[in-house]
């Protein structure tokens, strides 16, 4: 009776409750003309849909597949979606035996492209897997390209995600995603605020997004262009105080051009699970710190090094001119010349020192790798 993210008629059901609500619309005596905002064509609309409306053979349809309606104030229901305010879903739709509640408190929105690279693919499917793995539930859309590769990442994994549809829920969309809507059926959960039977349009779609942003946690992009329904579930997230996060890309992509403006903003670069989970998860879920291979030449102490450094490239040297460039005394150069040659760094050549030959203690270790 009432469409996705009408603030409208969210007012009215929260001023009226339900049934009150119910009967202003459908009544013959003029009542609803009392409902701030209401027009004669706002009513004739609100009434067609009521006339069609038949909630007895949806929640039997729904029942029949094994499915259930949860509305606000019940057990299952997500309170966080009630940071909507208006915009919040009258009611969900949902196939699946978990909980929906307990979920939706550890999830992670993983959205992007549908015509999306290869690259945006793996990327997808490598966060949906790492997410899993860690204990995260993986949401998104179920549609082609990146939404896609999120859900089987997490169930290649054995692991939780859950769809959020733009049609009923008993609707397999887009058809090409049967098997895999399926499978969240029986894996997972599919859920929706369309009643059974109902077809998704462009302006669905993006009323859809809201949920996915309230539901979740955080929502991570992968490839999006400018105008993408994937930067309007970002922005509803950080419209609601949640975490907004973008995995970056070639900057001469197209696809790359709306997370890269994501990032510009608020939103934090991320590029592998660990570094989601640090960002959405509790205190101690750290992501490995990140750092380049470890070179013989880090192993020495500073004064080793710095005698090491006091070696020309090419030729030899003397020790006092290595004490004098090392700023050690002769001795110490000395001995720290012998301790490099242990190692395979250095090499004597009469009364003077050069650097070795071999490849492992090249002027590459000697430069620190650069």
């Amino acid at each position: 009776m009432l469409e996705p993210g009408d603030e409208r008629a969210g007012r009215w059901l929260r001023d009226s409750g339900p049934v009150e609500l119910v009967r202003r619309l459908t009544a013959p005596d003029g009542s609803a003309g009392e409902l701030p905002g209401m027009t004669a064509a706002r009513l004739g609309g609100y009434r067609l849909r009521a006339a069609a409306a038949e909630p007895e053979r949806d929640l039997a349809a729904v029942a029949a597949l094994g499915g259930r309606f949860i509305c606000p104030g019940d057990r299952e229901w997500p309170s966080q979606l009630d940071d909507l305010g208006d915009a919040r879903p009258v009611g969900l739709w949902v196939r699946g035996r978990p909980d929906l509640r307990l979920w939706a408190l550890r999830s992670v929105a993983v959205v992007g492209a549908r015509a999306c690279t290869p690259y945006g693919a793996h990327m997808a499917a490598s966060l949906g897997a790492g997410l899993a793995e860690r204990g995260w539930v993986v949401v998104s859309g179920a549609a082609f390209g990146v939404d896609g590769a999120a859900h089987r990442g997490a169930l290649s994994a054995g692991g939780a995600t859950m769809a959020v549809l733009a049609c009923g829920v008993d609707v397999a969309y887009p058809r090409g995603h049967a098997e895999l809507i399926a499978r969240m059926v029986e894996q997972g959960l599919v859920i929706g605020e369309l009643p059974p039977s109902g077809h998704p349009t462009r302006s669905r779609f993006i009323l859809r997004n809201r949920v996915i942003a309230a539901l979740t946690r955080g929502t991570v992009v992968v490839e999006a262009e400018y105008r993408s329904g994937s930067l309007v579930t970002a922005r509803s997230a950080q419209r609601l105080g949640r975490y907004t996060m973008g995995v970056p890309g070639p900057a001469t992509s197209g696809l790359s051009a709306g997370v890269h403006e994501l990032l510009r903003g608020e939103g934090v670069l991320v590029t592998d699970a660990s570094e989601v989970a640090e960002l959405v998860g509790d205190i101690g879920d750290l992501a490995p710190v990140g750092r380049g291979p470890v070179l013989p030449r880090d192993l020495l102490d500073a004064v080793t090094a710095r005698v090491l450094d006091a070696l020309p490239y090419h030729g030899t040297v003397d020790v006092r001119d290595v004490a004098r460039a090392a700023g050690a005394s002769a001795d110490e150069a000395l001995g720290r010349l012998y301790e490099l040659h242990s190692l395979g760094f250095v090499e004597r050549e009469g009364d003077g020192w050069r650097l070795t030959k071999a490849p492992a203690c090249n002027g590459d270790a000697r430069r620190g790798g650069t």
